[in-house]
This record gives C-alpha cells, sequence and structure tokens, in this order.
C-alpha cells in the first residue's frame, strides 16, 4: 500500500518539456561544449545577446530564421539540433545532447545515418 506521498506523486501528471525550454537547453548546451560567451556567438548569429540569453533559458520562442543564424555560429547543421530536442523531449533523462550525423546518399535524396544505439529511435520521412 502507498503511503500518502507516495500516492500524490504516482497521481501527478507527467511534466511537459517545452519545445522552447528544449531548443535552449540545446543550445545553451553546445555553446558552453565550444567553450563559447553568449557575446560571442550572438554577434556571430547577429542577434542581441540578451535575446540569445533568454532564448537560452527558454524565456522566448525562436523563429526559423534566428534559429537557423544559432546553428550556422555554432557550426551544426538544425537537423542535428532537432534530432537532439526530439530525443530530450521523448526521454526521462531530460538530457539534451547534439551528436552530428553521418550523412549516407541514398538515390537523390540525403539520409541522416546516425550511430545507433540501443534503445534508440529513429523516424525516416518520406
Amino acid at each position: 500500500m502507498l503511503n500518502p506521498a507516495e500516492r500524490a506523486h504516482a497521481q501527478a501528471p507527467a511534466r511537459r518539456v517545452l519545445l522552447r525550454t528544449a531548443l535552449g537547453e540545446a543550445l545553451r548546451r553546445l555553446r558552453l561544449d565550444q567553450g563559447r560567451t553568449l557575446a560571442e556567438v550572438a554577434l556571430v548569429a547577429r542577434i542581441s545577446m540578451p535575446y540569445l540569453s533568454e532564448v537560452e533559458r527558454g524565456l522566448k520562442e525562436i523563429s526559423s530564421e534566428v534559429l537557423a543564424a544559432l546553428c550556422a555560429a555554432l557550426g551544426i547543421e538544425l537537423a542535428d539540433l532537432l534530432v537532439a530536442v526530439a530525443f530530450h523531449i521523448s526521454s526521462a533523462d531530460g538530457v539534451v545532447t547534439v551528436v552530428p550525423v553521418r550523412r549516407t546518399p541514398v538515390g537523390r535524396y540525403d539520409v541522416a545515418s546516425p550511430t545507433r544505439r540501443a534503445g534508440d529511435a529513429y523516424a525516416l520521412a518520406a
């Protein structure tokens, strides 16, 4: 039998991760992993440093144009960032890790071929 605290925890709805929060966490982790400052990345992406800070903290929604500029400034592909964010949103551990994928040409299309690990899930869009 569960005590009242365990019962309350079991009945609590699962916390939903917002897209802006997951994107912000991924962008901050990438920037810090590269040893770069907010000012440096904001300058290269041509956005204000306070705005970048708010994006990284999940306080501001980000447009596709600004997201593309940030990916270019950080030297990553937008697709790699989005895959990492999708895994973060669907995972239980809540850690965002962006890993560049190896692209393999298939016919006239480029298909992302990440290194697969047990338990990873992938989707292929036609």
